[in-house]
């Protein structure tokens, strides 16, 4: 009898196994997608240039770095009024951008990780979008200016702005990156940031025409529902959308009460910018919700996500190409049948 209940253990644990393994191939196979993302350290490639001939290493940086380059000097830490070796001259020379540099060495002395993550990102886009173009990934520094700029064929990321949440230089700039926006300055919302920008930018533009706050509502779900099918596991639903567990939490109990004031209120098909912005925008919470001053940001963005997840589940042939080329709002909710309960 021991015998047979030793070994239906063993099954009962192989079984186990399987539906582990089952539950995490839900994505597809991408191991035969040939692609090795590679970043290049351009705040590296510029520090090094600091006691080199200027007029070389203006040269070489514009050489290697083409348009981002000029973007870089022109845009981001100075202006087009000036040469570009000008102003990378004037950085050479300041304390505070030796400081921070010093400090973005220390926190990120490679980005291995990093590259091992976005590869794995967009294979599962090239698998989903072939023709899906990666551009080129390029590490800066502009004194805490740009996070993730999108220009010509390149992503920047400013490790700046990932230097982790407790970074000494964070409290300086206070004013114009609150706590609840610095929070989340930390290595692991380099990717998701990442794929959320290149997906707005580069795959799925919004909607202009339909300017409720339902279209920007599905917009913005989709998007989340995207990121869903193409970050890593390990990129969970607080990276996704930027809240902490205890707002996720919240939104989650509080679902039903938030649609619920959406028609209520009859804001789902509102267009004055002045009347949804506060449940789209980022902020510490959302104004005139909640209680002791409690709530998650950007309910609607949420609510959104929620209403495409269960559009998918309800309409399993729907595939992600179609929800995504998919500018009808109204018949996503209509078909979502998404009624979630209030809580009491």
């Amino acid at each position: 009898m021991s015998y047979n209940v030793k070994h239906l253990q063993i099954y009962l644990f192989f079984l186990c196994l399987f539906a582990i393994s089952c539950k995490q191939s839900k994505k597809p196979d991408v191991s035969n997608i040939k692609l090795d993302i590679k970043i290049q350290r351009f705040d590296k490639d510029l520090y090094q240039g600091k006691n080199k001939d200027i007029n070389q290493i203006n040269s070489f940086l514009h050489k290697k770095y083409g348009f981002f380059y000029d973007d870089y000097t022109q845009r981001m830490v100075g202006n087009p009024s000036l040469p570009n070796a000008t102003i990378i001259e004037g950085l050479y020379k300041s304390q505070p951008y030796a400081d921070v540099n010093k400090e973005v060495d220390s926190v990120f002395p490679n980005l291995t990780q990093v590259e091992k993550d976005l590869t794995e990102t967009f294979k599962y886009i090239k698998f989903y979008y072939p023709k899906a173009k990666v551009p080129r990934f390029i590490s800066f520094i502009s004194g805490f200016a740009y996070q993730i700029p999108v220009g010509d064929n390149y992503i920047g990321i400013g490790l700046d702005m990932f230097l982790g949440a407790d970074s000494k230089f964070y409290d300086a700039i206070v004013t114009s990156s609150p706590k609840y926006l610095s929070r989340r300055f930390t290595p692991t919302y380099i990717v998701p940031r990442v794929t959320e920008e290149y997906t707005k930018q580069e795959l799925f533009l919004a909607n202009r025409e339909d300017q409720t706050l339902l279209s920007k509502m599905i917009y913005e779900g989709k998007i989340l529902y995207f990121l869903d099918k193409v970050l890593p596991e390990t990129a969970g639903d607080t990276l996704k959308i930027g809240y902490t567990e205890k707002q996720l939490t919240w939104a989650k109990q509080f679902e039903g009460n938030i649609w619920a004031l959406f028609l209520e209120s009859d804001l789902i098909y509102q267009t004055d910018p002045q009347k949804i912005q506060n449940y789209l925008n980022d902020g510490p919470f959302t104004a005139g919700i909640g209680e002791k001053g409690f709530s998650a940001p950007k309910l609607g963005v949420f609510i959104g996500w929620q209403i495409v997840k269960k559009y998918m589940e309800a309409n399993p042939d729907i595939t992600l190409q179609q929800l995504m080329a998919d500018q009808d709002a109204q018949k996503i909710l209509t078909k979502a049948k998404y009624k979630p309960k209030e809580s009491q």
